[in-house]
């Protein structure tokens, strides 16, 4: 599968969650009435730190093509206290939902925004009362790139500014909200801006603030709302850290008023946003958490239950960090040749060095602290650290990695527990 590209192991994880996305296409198929009922499956991913979970939600979200928001649980607190609450996950969604379609429908109009770019690029070269004649000279000099290193000045929406929306005091969350900027219409808008670039520059400001003018933000913002509502997915990272441990008592308004106020958004209710209400009943949640000092039984009982697929993810041995190096896609491997090859300086990694590399995050990992697969960044960044400071005076080299440089380099460090807790 596409995951099996970027992510080693995990096989239940990546399962469940191909079977999640492929079920937001299946409903989609059914006939209305049943495909109210259907709602998505919600899923708890468990495992240590290190072993792909982020990484798995990263790679969904490219995947998807569909409005997709990662946030860490512990940013938010218990409505009417300081801080940010539950809700604004699905106004950020629906921003999100706003930002694909926008793109999508700025490369339908991208052609008419490209020529009425170029006439705006031909008034800043001949003014606006030049002749045809005139015009009509620049424009073929313009196509044929003679004139792309010409200074120009263009000016520059700046786009609104002031105060936004905000809900009615003593009604938060309830659906009472006001947009400011909608009932005072321009008073807030700032002039354009006058910039001075070259000509090849110049393009893709305009072309864009051009293709901006040609969509139609209402249907955009009613397309952006549907579309959250039938496809949207958050990603609740870190979700074990607002359990409630055994023992301890009393609320806590990041820990268990935050599971409270989840548990609607999970299971279904509408959200007062500034482009209009959405209803949460389709949005898929994927939670995940490490669950080293909590365990999953630890959430409230009614959150557990809106959370019915679990899936456990397995540490990472040797022989994955073998694999992660070698067989993924842009893999750390790849990433240093390739940063290393912009000085001119070519990095050659035998099959043993990168054995060698694997042991030494392994070790570590065994021995300090079990941080998973980002143990490798750690030890690549000090394998390589003398070769990139001296990269610029070593132009044209090609500097062979082994095992035995690897041994040499970080092979201490890692069989050495004290050093590697504050080196590694």
């Amino acid at each position: 599968s596409e995951l099996d590209r970027f992510i080693v192991g995990q096989k239940d994880a990546k399962r469940a969650v191909a079977i999640a996305m492929r079920n937001r296409w299946r409903r989609q198929q059914l006939d209305d009435d049943l495909r109210r009922e259907v709602s998505p499956k919600n899923i708890l991913m468990i495992g240590p730190t290190g072993v792909g979970k982020t990484e798995i939600s990263r790679r969904l979200a490219r995947l998807a093509q569909a409005p997709f928001i990662k946030i860490e649980a512990t940013k938010f607190t218990e409505v009417g206290y300081v801080g940010r609450d539950v809700e604004q996950i699905i106004r950020d969604l629906v921003e999100s939902g706003i930002s694909i379609l926008k793109e999508k429908r700025r490369k339908e109009v991208q052609a008419q925004a490209h020529l009425k770019a170029e006439e705006r690029v031909l008034d800043a070269l001949v003014g606006t009362s030049a002749q045809p004649s005139t015009r009509e000279s620049f424009r073929r000099k313009l196509r044929s790139n003679e004139l792309d290193d010409k200074e120009i000045e263009i000016e520059i929406s700046a786009g609104a500014s002031g105060p936004g929306t905000f809900e009615i005091p003593g009604m938060p969350g309830g659906g009472a909200m006001i947009n400011l900027s909608d009932m005072l219409g321009k008073a807030f808008q700032q002039p354009g801006v006058k910039r001075t670039v070259r000509v090849k520059d110049s393009y893709a400001l305009l072309i864009a603030e051009e293709a901006d003018k040609l969509l139609d933000e209402e249907q955009i913002k009613s397309e952006a709302i549907d579309l959250v509502e039938n496809h949207g997915i958050v990603f609740l990272d870190e979700i074990d850290k607002i359990c409630m441990r055994e023992g301890r008592g009393g609320g806590d308004v990041s820990r268990e008023g935050v599971q409270r106020d989840l548990l609607p958004l999970i299971e279904g209710t509408t959200v007062a946003t500034k482009h209009g209400p959405v209803n949460t009943d389709h949005i898929l949640f994927i939670a995940s958490g490490a669950f080293h000092v909590s365990k999953p039984s630890d959430l409230l009982p009614e959150l557990q239950g809106r959370l019915p697929i679990r899936v456990e993810l397995r540490a990472l041995t040797r022989d994955d960090f073998v694999q992660i190096l070698k067989d993924t896609d842009a893999s750390l491997i790849k990433q240093y040749v390739a940063l290393m090859g912009t000085e001119g300086v070519t990095l050659d990694f035998t099959e043993n060095a990168i054995e060698a590399i694997a042991d030494a995050a392994f070790l570590v990992n065994s021995s300090v602290e079990n941080i998973g697969a980002r143990r490798l960044q750690t030890v690549m960044e000090k394998l390589v650290e003398d070769i990139s400071f001296n990269a610029p005076d070593k132009s044209g080299e090609t500097i062979k990695i082994d095992g035995e440089f690897v041994r040499k380099n970080v092979g201490k460090l890692a069989g050495d527990a004290d050093l590697s807790k504050f080196v590694l």
